[in-house]
């Protein structure tokens, strides 16, 4: 995996639940870590939910692998430009030399 090809800042999130005063659920996000990624949108699309269209655009995130990166899961998010990304597929690219983050946003937000 090249340096050069790794050329945008990403935040990867992770939701943490725990318990209030009240001992309700409470979640929140916390920050894994800010990494260098390779950004690859894989395709856009419209759907009809509901009466409602709604836009989404789905990409793909190469990270280098590191043992702190190492947990992303498809319960985690990505934060970019702005927008939230949620995880769907998490894989490893060769032996620990990467992670391929597959995610998708809504394109009207």
């Amino acid at each position: 995996m090249r340096a050069g090809e790794l050329d945008r800042r990403i935040d990867i999130q992770q939701a943490v639940i725990s318990k209030n005063a009240l001992n309700e659920s409470v979640s929140q996000w916390i920050s894994l870590g800010t990494v260098w990624a390779k950004k690859t949108d894989v395709s856009d699309g419209e759907r009809m939910r509901a009466a409602e269209v709604s836009a989404q655009i789905t990409t793909r995130f190469l990270i280098r692998w590191s043992i702190a990166m190492s947990v992303v899961n498809p319960k985690d998010r990505v934060i970019f430009g702005g927008r939230t990304y949620d995880i769907f597929f998490v894989k490893e690219i060769g032996r620990r030399e990467g992670i391929e983050i597959s995610a998708a946003a809504r394109a009207d937000k």
